[in-house]
């Protein structure tokens, strides 16, 4: 397994907020669009994927919450599948709000993410089906998950999605830290993702991040 390193600053409260205003705004522009079209190279629609990423801040959110985060396992919600293939959620939006309402679904779940990121102790640990993680790399998923899935969101809407290089570049760094440092930071975190080829690495059939902490922690 690759040792975390720190080649860079942290992942914050801030960096979770920022990805999630930017998709935000960029899914408000689309509201009209279709958004039963399939997600890019996924099965599931626009709107299912926005769902489950609504649902991916929120879980990541609730790890860090109670006193004892688990170690083993995820904060035991009830997960269900809305039809066969679905993504299986805890979160989801009413189809009668619309993409709007929708949007306002995930502009929430990341707000709590942020929220708990920034109010839990760095030194606290939580389970994650990766390995075990710090309020950090809660944060550097939530912010993974923000990017690669509004790439996805962004091919059904057929609108533009370019995140900032600095914070592409800054999450490879704390969660893909086998990754090529001297290629273009989006394509390559799309590279390590699944979601694309980069120069002398051809695309990834099977992929992970590594969120474990570079140091010593606790279990709260």
């Amino acid at each position: 397994m690759p040792e975390a390193h720190r080649t860079s600053d942290p992942i914050t409260a801030a960096d979770v907020t920022r990805a999630v205003r930017l998709a935000v705004s960029v899914l408000r522009a689309a509201e009209a669009a279709d958004w039963d079209a399939k997600a890019g190279s996924l099965e599931w629609s626009c709107w299912e994927t926005v769902e489950h990423l609504a649902d991916d801040l929120f879980s990541y959110a609730a790890q860090l919450g109670p006193e004892r985060p688990p170690s083993d396992r995820e904060v035991p919600f009830v997960w269900r599948r809305a039809k066969p293939g679905g993504p299986a959620n805890v979160i989801f939006a009413d189809r009668d709000a619309g993409p709007a309402g929708l949007v306002q679904v995930l502009e929430a779940s990341g707000a709590l993410l942020a929220a708990m990121v920034r109010t839990t102790a760095p030194t606290v640990r939580s389970h994650h089906v990766f390995g075990v993680s710090d309020p950090e790399g809660f944060a550097a998923m939530g912010v993974v998950e923000t990017l690669v899935h509004l790439h996805d969101v962004a091919a059904g809407l057929g609108v533009e999605w370019a995140p900032d290089a600095g914070l592409c570049d800054r999450v490879l760094a704390r969660l893909f830290p086998s990754a090529p440092s001297d290629t273009d930071r989006w394509p390559t975190l799309l590279w390590a993702t699944g979601r694309g080829e980069i120069p002398g690495h051809a695309r990834l059939t099977r992929w992970r991040w590594y969120g474990a902490p570079g140091d010593g922690g606790d279990a709260r």
